[in-house]
């Protein structure tokens, strides 16, 4: 048997090796029927011409192709290269398809053209065959279609790289993309690379260092500017109106698994000096100096989640964030933030240069820790959850005031108003201008129209009221606008007294963290920080201030003021600039305040802030004097005063 055995080895062995001899000598004829088959093929797919001057053999695997050109009929050549030399995987052959040990490419040009509707390179993304039917019962499953890019990709990766001097380029009437890389060369599992891109008129010349691991999925590369410009991204500026450049990026796959149709991939991501500018982040550049990011994300069909181990770091400030989005059967949102604690002086160092102009510089001892969740489901909108809390440890507090002291508006200070970005008016709050007012000699039924209105919980919260927030999140859903601010007394005194009224990001950031230092640090008595409010909130044309108001619209003291005029003058806080849209030209204020008054006047008898003889006699109208009446009051032939009666019904509201 052993000899049996023996005698079928050695046969066995003998075909191989007579099977070689023979692919060894027809080799060339081998390669030439190859070639024009790729070439039969590709030119009755494409309307276009692959030629290749000449392919020969070096050694046993090696083959060397010179002059290949692709030329689209009747259109620019789209690509030349000088030549190619590839060594196969002998082993690959056997296995039914061709894996590259070694690659080079010397002298490749890539050349994209579109002129109006005509191009170069349309033809190759054109299917010939129908599109099956689509089932609209299951969403695309993108996790599905990154797990077979990321196989293809890392499957098809040569052993060694070396391309020298290629060369893409597109080019429209309205655009112009030149990339030229001198070399790129992989050997052993090291990737180094050299590449300049003119994109939108912005040049980005950098270099690229890197490994890869084809067998386990592994790939880490970074790119560094080499001069001193950065690299910037082009074309965000026009698409999105901004800015985005940084010195070095480091990116890693350190792990992908595909499972249950699930794709999940973990990796790092690392940036130095980023910079971002864009005007609904803020009015100047953004700069972080070191941030960085370990993801753990997960596609699937209509789901995407950013895993709850994701570690943020910006920095010297880390947090751990979850995050989720499924389209089918209802789209749901979710986003988490923790922080685990951090020293206080790490989070303001760590905050962002040029995002918060008031903050920098502070210095704070203890700890400080974050937590965040949000939930929302598009067809359950009621329902939408949000959570916000940063604590504090027992010792902490601020030693030192950076750009601004927080707390300037215990005494007397000045205060500038500022609209789009520009001074119009300056003035002292405190007893040394006449317009100034304490709160004891403002009428209550002012202040407490005010409280009612802009912020009923003002004496009992800390600076913030999450439910006005999640109910001013769904109405902006349901208006599919920004319609409803949800902000407290605190965030508007905040806004006003230490930053602009721009909507931006940083601007909402930078109030919510001021508003938590005075309130939750006891910076500023509540009573205190309510008068402050009431003598320089704006409340018409160069108006501030309750003396200022009253003044101008009923001539009299802000003692003086009765509960219609008190719930007129809340009315227009929100759009103080259209106080005029409130009256007709005969100074009568129009029926649509009527509703306000029962609103406001109903919750604040139910509240015992008025009796029920003044609700009974309560009516949306005022007398006007003053300035305000000769800007208001244009009908030739009005009176002086108006007489019309109005009866307001009593409504059953919700206590909020």
């Amino acid at each position: 048997m052993k000899k049996k055995i023996l005698i079928w080895g050695g046969s066995v062995l003998a075909f191989l090796l007579v099977l070689v001899v023979v692919l060894f000598i027809f080799r060339s004829r081998v390669l030439q029927y190859t070639i024009e088959r790729v070439i039969t093929k590709v030119e009755n797919k494409y309307p276009a011409d692959l030629n290749i001057g000449n392919a020969e053999f070096v050694d046993w695997n090696s083959v060397v192709l010179n002059d290949i050109s692709f030329v689209p009929h009747n259109l620019d050549t789209l690509f030349t290269t000088d030549s190619v030399y590839a060594t196969v995987s002998f082993r690959s052959i056997f296995k039914g398809r061709i894996v590259f040990k070694r690659l080079e490419v010397r002298d490749g040009y890539l050349t994209a053209r579109k002129n109006g509707d005509v191009t170069n390179f349309a033809f190759l993304f054109k299917k010939d065959e129908p599109e099956e039917p689509v089932d609209t019962t299951k969403g695309r499953n993108y996790g599905y279609l990154l797990n077979r890019v990321i196989e293809t990709a890392f499957d098809n990766v040569p052993d060694q790289v070396d391309f020298t001097n290629l060369n893409a380029s597109y080019k429209s009437p309205n655009r112009f993309i030149d990339v030229r890389m001198p070399y790129l060369r992989m050997d052993d599992g090291y990737i180094e690379s050299q590449v300049s891109i003119l994109a939108d008129s912005i040049e980005n010349n950098m270099r690229v260092r890197g490994t890869i691991d084809p067998g386990d999925y592994n790939i880490s590369a970074s790119l560094y500017a080499f001069d001193k410009k950065g690299i910037r991204l082009p074309y965000v500026k026009r698409k999105y109106e901004g800015e985005v450049a940084f010195d070095t990026l480091h990116l890693s796959l350190n792990n992908k698994r595909y499972k249950n149709e699930k794709l999940t991939v973990k990796g790092r991501a690392m940036v130095d000096n980023l910079v971002v500018n864009h005007a609904k982040l803020n009015d100047e550049d953004i700069v972080v100096n070191e941030s960085a990011i370990d993801y753990v994300v997960t596609l699937g069909e209509d789901l995407f989640v950013i895993d709850s181990a994701t570690e943020v770091r910006v920095n010297e400030a880390k947090a751990n964030i979850y995050a989720a989005y499924e389209s089918k059967p209802t789209k749901i949102y979710d986003l988490q933030v923790k922080t685990d604690w951090v020293k206080a002086n790490n989070f303001f160092n760590s905050l962002p240069a040029g995002l918060f102009e008031n903050l920098d510089g502070i210095k704070a001892q203890g700890e400080l820790k974050y937590k965040m969740n949000f939930h929302l489901n598009m067809d359950s909108l009621d329902y939408l959850t949000f959570n916000s809390d940063l604590d504090a440890s027992k010792d902490f507090k601020v030693v030192q005031w950076g750009y601004t002291n927080l707390e300037k508006i215990n005494g007397s200070f000045v205060h500038t108003v500022y609209e789009y970005g520009k001074p119009v008016r300056t003035f002292n709050v405190g007893p040394s201008n006449p317009f100034y007012t304490p709160i004891s000699q403002i009428s209550p039924h002012l202040r407490n129209a005010i409280l009612t209105a802009e912020d009923a919980g003002y004496y009992s919260h800390k600076g913030f009221h999450e439910e006005a927030f999640r109910q001013a999140i769904i109405k902006n859903i349901e208006e599919g606008e920004f319609a409803r601010g949800g902000s407290t007394i605190s965030m508007q005194l905040v806004k006003n007294v230490f930053l602009s009224r721009k909507k931006t990001v940083g601007r909402k950031v930078e109030e919510a963290i001021i508003v938590w230092l005075i309130e939750n640090q006891n910076l500023v008595p509540k009573s205190r920080m309510f008068e402050v409010y009431l003598n320089i909130i704006e409340w018409g044309p160069d108006v501030y201030g309750a003396k200022d108001a009253s003044r101008f619209y009923f001539g009299k003291e802000p003692s003086e003021l009765n509960l219609n005029e008190a719930i007129f003058l809340t009315s227009i806080i929100p759009s103080p600039k259209r106080y005029r849209s409130s009256f007709d030209s005969y100074g009568n204020l129009r029926s649509h305040k009527g509703y306000y008054y029962r609103l406001i006047g109903g919750i604040m008898r139910r509240r015992g802030l008025i009796s029920q003889e003044e609700y009974d006699n309560l009516y949306p109208n005022v007398k006007l004097y003053g300035r305000a009446r000769d800007l208001i009051v244009t009908a030739p032939d009005a009176v002086e005063e108006d007489t019309t009666e109005y009866e307001l019904e009593t409504i059953d509201l919700l206590d909020f």
